[in-house]
């Protein structure tokens, strides 16, 4: 890694952090800086704004959290069906450990108001993606209707990081896992139907 690139990695490392801990709005270039030990002037080569660092931020938790899931579900089950509830399992794993304020990519599109802002285009890949990986997987289960599935279980994963955030329920991911469950269940009676 080259030392420009150790830099931007710094900074994003540090921004990342800082939105998600104390959002996007209340934390300044200030906090970013000390927290990364960047100057000022370099922070502004590498991003020419806060919004910019943002959406930065944004696309480094998406690549990381779609391999952190990824490398989970196929590492822990071999069944497809298997793989689904995986993801509850994740989730559950990553309130307990990092993800004590919910969803980073909600928190951030609840915060920035005008629907335009290149963030809220990282939230939606994001949202997006993972509800086609949970078609898939629904899909290479043989499950009725995979991509009404997906979109259902994204429900309750949205829903768990809600209760996660507002309640500080760390039982929620597990809560969602049983309702996946159940709406397995109907996938694979109305299938056979």
């Amino acid at each position: 890694m080259t030392s420009s690139q150790d830099t931007k990695s710094r900074l994003i490392e540090a921004a990342s952090e800082l939105f998600y801990t104390n959002g996007f709005e209340t934390t300044n270039i200030e906090k970013i800086l000390q927290r990364s030990g960047i100057s000022r002037p370099t922070l502004y080569v590498h991003f020419p704004s806060k919004d910019s660092l943002l959406v930065a931020a944004l696309e480094h938790l998406h690549h990381e959290r779609a391999i952190s899931l990824d490398r989970w579900v196929h590492s822990t089950a071999e069944e497809p069906v298997e793989q689904i509830l995986a993801v509850f399992d994740w989730l559950a794993d990553w309130h307990a450990t990092q993800g004590w304020r919910g969803c980073a990519f909600v928190n951030a599109a609840a915060e920035l108001v005008h629907t335009s802002h290149p963030a809220r285009e990282v939230v939606r890949i994001h949202k997006r993606w993972l509800r086609d990986y949970l078609a898939q997987l629904a899909a290479d289960a043989g499950l009725y209707q995979p991509n009404r599935l997906g979109a259902q279980l994204m429900l309750l994963i949205d829903g768990a990081n809600a209760r996660v955030l507002v309640e500080g329920d760390l039982s929620a991911a597990q809560d969602a896992r049983k309702v996946a469950t159940v709406l397995i269940q109907h996938n694979t009676i109305a299938g056979d139907s």
